[in-house]
């Protein structure tokens, strides 16, 4: 199963909504969106999707968003996930809070998911694979990620830019 992977949208639903459809048109048939969301209108691009989010540290509202992503069936972990996919462990959160950072990785996970510092990463800690999508927003350029964990494969995209008008 491919996942979608992005985070720190701070509110732009129109670049979040490129990010989402670059993502499902290479395939991504789950999306997690690791946090700073800001806005319904970001959760409004994912809905219909097998989406499941958490909150980072300027979601300040993140109760209301929580009970606005429940009404529209997409799943809330916050403040840290984990799942299973094709036998790999993956545990997903915003990445503020280190603790939270630490026991992932401490458990052993096989991927730990984060944003947060609106920069990609992708090294190793022990056994653990840490990935940071970039950031949709507030960054030199928007990036997001497709993991395939059946493959151990990672692939960072430039999202695409907003149609001329």
């Amino acid at each position: 199963m491919l996942i979608g992977i992005l985070s720190d949208s701070h509110g732009r639903a129109d670049t979040t909504a490129r990010a989402v459809a670059d993502l499902i048109g290479l395939g991504a048939e789950m999306l997690l969106h690791l946090g700073d969301i800001g806005t319904e209108a970001v959760i409004d691009e994912l809905i219909g999707h097998n989406a499941r989010i958490v909150f980072g540290n300027c979601d300040l509202n993140a109760d209301a968003l929580a009970h606005y992503a429940e009404l529209v069936s997409v799943q809330v972990n916050h403040p840290m996930g984990v799942l299973e996919v094709d036998g790999k462990r993956i545990a997903f959160t915003h990445g503020d809070i280190t603790r939270l950072m630490n026991q992932a990785i401490g458990e052993g996970v096989d991927y730990l998911l984060h944003g947060h510092t609106h920069m990609i990463r992708d090294e190793r800690v022990g056994r653990t694979r840490i990935i940071n999508p970039g950031a949709v927003f507030r960054a030199a350029r928007y990036t997001s990620a497709l993991l395939d964990p059946a493959a151990d494969r990672v692939q960072f995209i430039e999202i695409t830019p907003a149609p001329k008008t």
